[in-house]
């Protein structure tokens, strides 16, 4: 049973509906813990429990100097210019060598021996730039791997919501192996899950897409409109209900959630908790009948 369904449960069988209203609770469409990608000591939080964040948001730093030096040596490395331009000049020297070389072994004014070193060391230059420019490759992609770690340090909110909770403070250890105690727990309220519990009369008379109307619970008050996205394939037997999630936008978060409500959708009635199916009802028994006593 989803959070929630237990209350709307005991409601929908203790107390009486009124027609085409239904218990509903207005939930975060998800909620989320936050955690560090690599482990590392907390630098910084930057937000705290009740705060407002948006997608993208920086949430925490970890401590990020051995990580920052490391990103800054491989992208010097990756823009140095030294060895291509030695090889660069080899290349045009022993290729110029080469060509005399050829001319003079054409004339027979030098061996075709020389004319082979001069086309090896020709072979040579050219193999060394290509390493020389295989090494710069190489440093520019180190550089995107150490810049991909560095930003791991920096955590950001994957959503628009608000911090539910702040368990790890700075200073503290942020272990990516420890799953018990995230820093941060967050909830998604841009957009609201309304779970509602309908009895099994209602059954096919709801289709996705459908609208119904949202009615929170005092002090929020206001009417609302859902959207049908979700019908459970599986009911419950004993208490004979199913149960239903609308989709409800929440502009500028004006909205909590985890509060109750009431859920209005066209073409269907609610029903008394005495005509909740696979609920016995109490059997009346008969007074016993005590018969006078005679008089001694």
């Amino acid at each position: 049973m989803t959070r929630g369904r237990g209350w709307l449960l005991l409601a929908l069988l203790s107390g009486g509906v009124s027609a085409g209203e239904f218990d509903c609770i207005i939930e975060p469409s998800r909620t989320i813990e936050v955690r560090a990608a690599s482990e590392g000591l907390i630098e910084k939080i930057w937000v705290d429990r009740g705060d407002s964040v948006k997608a993208g948001q920086v949430l925490v730093t970890l401590d990020s100097g051995v990580e920052r030096a490391a990103t800054e040596a491989a992208r010097y490395r990756s823009t140095m210019q030294g060895r291509i331009r030695t090889g660069e000049s080899r290349v045009e020297f022993s290729t110029a060598k080469y060509n005399r070389r050829e001319k003079l072994a054409g004339q027979s004014f030098i061996s075709l021996h020389d004319r082979d070193e001069a086309l090896t060391e020709k072979r040579l230059a050219e193999s060394e730039l290509i390493e020389a420019k295989d090494d710069r490759r190489l440093a520019e992609i180190e550089f995107r791997r150490l810049s991909e770690q560095l930003r791991l340090r920096t955590i950001r909110s994957p959503v628009d919501g608000v911090v539910v909770d702040r368990l790890l403070n700075a200073g503290e250890l942020a272990d990516n192996r420890d799953l018990r105690k995230p820093i941060l727990r967050l909830a998604d309220i841009g957009t609201l899950f309304v779970e509602v519990l309908m009895p099994i009369e209602a059954f096919g008379k709801l289709v996705l897409g459908q609208t119904a109307e949202v009615l929170p619970e005092a002090p929020v008050g206001g009417r609302y409109t859902a959207t049908v996205k979700v019908i459970d394939r599986v009911h419950d037997a004993a208490s004979g209900t199913f149960g239903v999630r609308l989709e409800m936008a929440n502009p500028g978060m004006k909205l909590p959630g985890g509060i109750k409500c009431k859920a209005n959708l066209a073409g269907v009635n609610g029903r008394s908790a005495l005509a909740t199916p696979g609920v016995a009802r109490p059997e009346r028994k008969p007074a016993p009948v005590v018969a006078p006593s005679r008089p001694m």
